[in-house]
């Protein structure tokens, strides 16, 4: 009668602890997936303004950040276009919105030359050049691939990440905004980063 009744204990106290390890391990998935992503980082770098940019005086703002080069085809300036056109539309809405267009080719893109370059684009858009010990650093923190690549006339070109991070008002990461999204899609995520805090 007593082994019965050891075996149903047994049986009980090892579902007890079955649960009690699913509880824990589905409890930190969660809490790992709720977390926000490590993406960002401080930096303070060269603006095609004149002036320097330091990410410790953006707190309080949201911003958004894309890394490019002025020489790029067709990638770099259709997301300008596409910023320029929701930056438009969104108007007094988003007047406290920073938007930063970081080089990674430092090397040709001068202040200078991103300041002639983004005047195609909406004023609020400014360029920020790292130097070329910086660079490493800040694509890092913001999880940025880029690579030159020669070409066959000698040239080279760059290839890159071609997202825009969008970093709320604590100067976490929001989210992105990803190449050729549909207008619609980036109002609205840039809508929810301008309420948010």
């Amino acid at each position: 009668m007593l082994k019965p009744l050891r075996i149903i204990l047994w049986a009980l106290v090892a579902i007890a602890t079955v649960s009690a390890a699913a509880y824990v391990y589905l409890d930190r998935q969660n809490a790992i997936a709720i977390a926000p992503a490590a993406i960002g980082g401080p930096f303070k770098l060269a603006a095609s303004s004149g002036d320097t940019v330091d990410s410790e005086t953006l707190k309080g703002q949201p911003f958004a950040v894309f890394f490019g080069f002025t020489h790029c085809p067709d990638v770099c300036p259709t997301t300008l276009y596409e910023m320029s056109s929701a930056l438009g539309k969104l108007g007094s809405e988003a007047k406290d919105l920073k938007v930063f267009f970081i080089t990674v080719d430092p090397e040709r893109d001068t202040t200078a030359f991103l300041k002639s370059y983004l005047t195609s684009f909406d004023p609020r858009i400014v360029g920020l050049r790292p130097s070329l010990e910086q660079l490493p650093e800040i694509a890092k923190s913001y999880r940025v691939f880029y690579e030159k690549v020669r070409t066959e006339d000698g040239d080279y070109t760059m290839n890159h990440t071609a997202l825009v991070y969008l970093m709320d008002r604590q100067g976490r990461f929001f989210g992105t905004l990803d190449f050729e999204e549909k207008p619609e899609v980036r109002l609205a995520k840039l809508r929810r980063l301008l309420k948010e805090g």
